[in-house]
């Protein structure tokens, strides 16, 4: 116990660090884009219009509003796939500043996956859009979408501890996850309903798919108005803890080591 407080006591130290650093991201991110800002609601946009075209005329599934059902499923694992694919970065791509002076070094990963959350809250614009132009019925269980974001987050959190330190000893990692990632997307319901995976491989399916859960989450309060079910949260919420657990453990057994490949 005494470990963990202590380490939110550096992270608290270290807090204005952390601000600025997000803000750092955020900014290159848009850095020198005419539209800026506006693109974290054009890109979702954009991306559901031609999937819609796509995969309506191509596949015809036979899902209800399948322009919402699409772009939550598409913006929640954006978010998961922007997060890790920022973090694999922060150890190496911080690799000036970790040599000159001490910074608790999870400071920079932790600052890549708060910046993508604070690129998510810009898309949900793209998501209230949507709901407004198809008719989403507006239910109080919404309110609890803030929840199955936090589960994100942590999960994300975890995973982008474990891929930054792997990073730095196996560096052929930051070019084979965007592979995996683009793979983990088609195999999450995104496009396609969860109907067509056979029932008995479902709960298979969803265990060796921690995003088929929190995608499930976030459909059920934001599009259906509807609790989710209790096994889909409490597996949710055991995948997030596991991962920072396990991230976290990991990236502070390697982290002293770091200076010696970066």
């Amino acid at each position: 116990m005494s470990l963990i407080l202590l380490r939110f006591q550096g992270l608290f130290n270290y807090r204005f660090l952390l601000k600025e650093l997000i803000i750092r991201d955020i900014k290159l991110k848009y850095r020198r884009s005419f539209l800026g800002y506006i693109w974290s609601i054009l890109n979702p946009l954009m991306m559901m219009m031609v999937l819609v075209v796509i995969f309506s005329n191509l596949f015809r599934f036979n899902i209800p509003n399948y322009p919402m059902y699409l772009i939550t499923g598409s913006t929640l694992f954006g978010f998961m796939g922007e997060a890790t694919s920022m973090a694999i970065y922060s150890i190496t791509g911080n690799a000036a500043l970790i040599k000159k002076i001490y910074v608790p070094k999870y400071i920079f990963t932790l600052s890549r996956v708060t910046s993508s959350l604070v690129n998510l809250l810009f898309s949900m614009a793209a998501i209230v859009i949507v709901a407004l132009f198809t008719g989403v019925k507006v239910t109080p269980l919404i309110l609890l979408f803030p929840i199955v974001v936090i589960e994100v987050y942590v999960f994300s959190l975890g995973l982008s501890l474990f891929l930054a330190s792997s990073s730095v000893f196996f560096r052929d990692l930051q070019y084979l996850w965007g592979i995996f990632i683009t793979m983990w997307n088609y195999l999450t319901p995104i496009f396609y309903p969860i109907s067509i995976i056979p029932e008995k491989y479902r709960f298979i399916y969803s265990v060796f798919n921690p995003m088929v859960g929190y995608v499930t989450q976030f459909r059920d309060v934001v599009i259906y108005g509807r609790m989710p079910e209790v096994g889909i949260v409490c597996l949710g919420v055991l995948f997030a803890s596991a991962s920072i657990v396990l991230g976290t453990y990991i990236f502070q057994r390697s982290q002293d080591n770091f200076i010696l490949y970066i």
